[in-house]
């Protein structure tokens, strides 16, 4: 017998709980995202995972934003996020800080998803790009490695929402 269970019974931290808990080691980078509610999603899986950081560049909606709060349901304020003009400048700020760089796209002698060892010592920050043009090029070539997320059907991608929670569940189980 299953029966469904009430929020209460979830266990999960409350926002000041959650803002001083461990936070999994991975920041994302958000390069030129141009839907809000993709946006918002992207919020609320970072918060399901304990994300780290959101680094939001260009074109990228910032909260308070309503369209985003609509699918973040309250992740904009329990997750850590800034706002960068440069993806470029958000990349060297974070490689100062010894992260490794990811960015999700296709690209020649990208790694696929279930392919790509994580290191548990090493720190990552994993880039998704615009809807129709994905990762810029010059953001790619600040990269230490691309990630693919292998597809069988006709179609040649995902919605940005969708890969950063495809994503971030692979990690996060390798880290664990």
């Amino acid at each position: 017998m299953m029966r469904k269970l009430k929020n209460e019974e979830l266990g999960r931290p409350c926002l000041e709980e959650f803002k001083t808990k461990e936070k999994t080691p991975i920041v994302l980078i958000l390069d030129n995202v141009r839907s809000l509610n993709n946006i918002g999603s992207i919020f609320r899986t970072a918060d399901a995972f304990a994300i780290e950081k959101i680094i939001l560049c260009g074109i990228t909606g910032t909260p308070p934003n309503k369209e985003i709060s609509k699918t973040a349901l309250g992740a904009t304020e329990s997750m850590e996020w800034s706002y960068c003009e440069k993806t470029s400048d958000a990349i060297q700020k974070l490689k100062q800080e010894t992260y490794f760089i990811i960015a999700v796209e296709q690209v020649e002698n990208s790694i696929a998803l279930n392919d790509f060892s994580i290191a548990p010592e090493k720190k990552y920050a994993i880039i998704f790009g615009h809807e129709i043009r994905g990762v810029e090029q010059e953001v790619i070539d600040q990269c230490d490695a691309c990630i693919e997320i292998p597809q069988f059907g006709t179609k040649h991608s995902f919605n940005v929402s969708v890969s950063a929670g495809i994503v971030l569940w692979d990690l996060f189980n390798k880290l664990q």
